[in-house]
């Protein structure tokens, strides 16, 4: 169970590009008062794990709704995460627009979907949902999940101090990086699908 636990914890981490949305959030808050900041942090949070459970709970109806196989949306959402790694390594991902909002209206959208939850996150949520085999499986998995939105909420709290610590050059090479596991994971995740697919 723990080794569901730590591999669900580390791909949804990943997944989610945390240094990327540190990036995104330190843009966009960029006239904000610490204060703002700790209560956006919060609220994106939130967000993002109400979002996420819904996901995974219902991503099994939803296959059933569509008529798609599990093999299917794992190449589907592995394409898209691919796409979006090459963006984040690239630099080109699209970024926040702030205009005259409330800082704290920018929370669901666009920090939590879909800065936060993109389309190879949507996917890989579904397919993760599918993919478990019993309720303790699930229930492992979805405290995975909430940790490692948790510990991206953490990052965003203390947005301030790793601003001051690493830099915004700091926080670009480390999303760049980050673009690279990413690549990889939504390769593994495509391999996979059309190894079932085919029967191989």
């Amino acid at each position: 169970m723990m080794e569901i636990f730590i591999s669900t914890f580390l791909k949804m981490f990943f997944i989610m590009t945390p240094f990327f949305v540190l990036s995104v959030f330190l843009t966009v808050t960029h006239d904000a008062t610490i204060k703002e900041r700790k209560k956006l942090a919060i609220k994106v949070t939130t967000s993002v794990i109400v979002v996420s459970l819904v996901l995974l709970f219902f991503g099994n109806h939803i296959f059933d709704v569509f008529g798609i196989t599990l093999d299917a949306f794992r190449i589907g959402a592995g394409a898209l995460m691919f796409l979006s790694a090459v963006e984040l390594i690239q630099g080109n991902k699209a970024t926040a627009k702030v205009g005259d909002k409330d800082i704290l209206d920018l929370a669901v959208v666009p920090l939590a979907i879909p800065i936060t939850i993109g389309p190879g996150t949507i996917g890989i949520l579904l397919v993760m949902g599918a993919t478990f085999e019993n309720k303790s499986s699930m229930v492992m998995g979805s405290l995975a999940l909430i940790c490692a939105v948790l510990v991206i909420g953490i990052m965003l709290y203390s947005s301030n101090i790793i601003e001051k610590i690493i830099g915004k050059q700091g926080l670009l090479v480390i999303s760049k990086i980050t673009g690279l596991f990413l690549a990889a994971l939504s390769a593994q995740i495509v391999f996979t699908g059309i190894k079932n697919f085919l029967g191989l």
